[in-house]
């Protein structure tokens, strides 16, 4: 009964990770750009009662073992980058990415971190610069008698400067993809890191082969689907029940037994 009691558990706990996951994902339907993200889970040790081909009746071979496990354990996140929907915000400043690639912001300590959140202002000095004021990569200084700003599907910078007849080019913005985007360690501000597992930063232009387009006047909303994490948080609160049903029958049996010594 033991065994019972700490394999039910494990899946407690399991679920209770589960549903973190999931109301975090509940509360980031509106936040742009932003990935949904599953746990998953692996099962733990088994304990071998009897193992395959040993029998305790001559003449006979069982063809399959006898084991027992001990629960599960959450293994990972798994970060979900399937395309968002775009949404139109008529915003000059704003961009999306049409399939695979991050824009580059530059951190306040000199690292590089990486977003698909395009809603981008001016800064004082004329840079591009996301919502916290970090600098978009590569930069490009905006001239302040510019009256409008066009972006080219391959990042391609052009400004409007009053007095002047031909758009002026500033520059491009590159994209950044990943061999394994999913392994990119996520630091909130819609943000993400290189690790490891994500692999090293491959540069490039976009609407290019392997890179998304460039949108202008559009950002990427939030690829969480209500419906779906509804129907996740309704089962996880299910196999959550069971298992504290589990918990409970190992008790009640422990009690029956311990009822069968003292009786």
């Amino acid at each position: 009964m033991d065994r019972a009691l700490r394999t039910a558990a494990t899946g407690m706990y399991a679920q209770q990770l589960n549903v973190d996951a999931i109301a975090n994902n509940l509360a980031n339907v509106n936040t742009t750009s932003f990935k949904e993200t599953r746990v998953e889970f692996q099962d733990l040790m088994y304990q071998t009662i009897r193992a395959t081909g040993v029998s305790s009746q001559p003449g006979s071979e069982p063809p399959a073992p006898l084991e027992v496990g001990d629960g599960t354990i959450p293994s990972s996140t798994t970060r979900n980058f399937s395309q968002g929907e775009l949404t139109p915000t008529q915003n000059q400043l704003d961009f999306a990415i049409q399939g695979d690639g991050f824009f580059t912001v530059r951190m306040p300590d000199g690292t590089e971190a990486y977003t698909r959140d395009g809603s981008f202002k001016v800064s004082g000095d004329g840079n591009l610069v996301t919502s916290d004021g970090y600098l978009v990569e590569p930069g490009f200084t905006i001239p302040q008698d510019t009256t409008s700003i066009a972006v080219a599907a391959d990042g391609t910078v052009q400004a409007t400067v009053s007095g002047q007849t031909n758009p002026v080019t500033l520059g491009q913005l590159q994209l950044t993809k990943f061999v394994n985007p999913a392994g990119l360690h996520g630091i909130g501000n819609n943000l993400y890191q290189e690790t490891v597992a994500s692999g090293t930063p491959i540069l490039g232009n976009g609407n290019t082969t392997g890179f998304g387009r460039i949108q202008q006047g559009y950002l990427e909303s939030s690829n969480v689907s209500i419906v779906d994490e509804m129907v996740k948080m309704i089962e996880a609160e299910r196999a959550y029940e069971l298992n504290s049903k589990a918990v409970q029958t190992a008790n009640t049996m422990m009690q029956l037994a311990d009822n069968l010594k003292t009786s």
